[in-house]
């Protein structure tokens, strides 16, 4: 039987809008923890929580062709997968901007 393409761009669009709170939610704990890193911050509880997003976030952004992103997430799971040193801060507000702007150009 052959898929349909089209039917699968449209399941694709509707899961995307499905799922885009979601996704943000996680983006804006990453950005929570990345301006923490950059102020000196950055608690426990803080960097747990962004590092559970990111790893979702990496697991996830691929099904959307979001290939780039699912690569930032995973830097920035890695990077949160122990306490990052002030040396990190500004890897991590790279990696975190550049993962809201595909997420912001996927939903325009």
């Amino acid at each position: 039987m052959a898929t349909n393409p089209n039917a699968m761009a449209d399941a694709l669009a509707r899961l995307w809008t499905r799922f885009l709170p979601e996704i943000e939610l996680r983006v804006g704990l990453l950005e929570a923890a990345s301006q923490a890193l950059t102020q000196g911050s950055l608690s426990d509880e803080v960097r747990t929580s962004a590092h559970a997003a990111a790893h979702k976030l990496a697991g996830s952004l691929g099904t959307f062709g979001l290939h780039l992103g699912t690569d930032l997430a995973r830097q920035s799971e890695l990077l949160l997968a122990e306490t990052p040193s002030a040396q990190d801060a500004a890897a991590l507000a790279d990696w975190v901007a550049e993962l809201r702007a595909v997420i912001t150009n996927h939903s325009s």
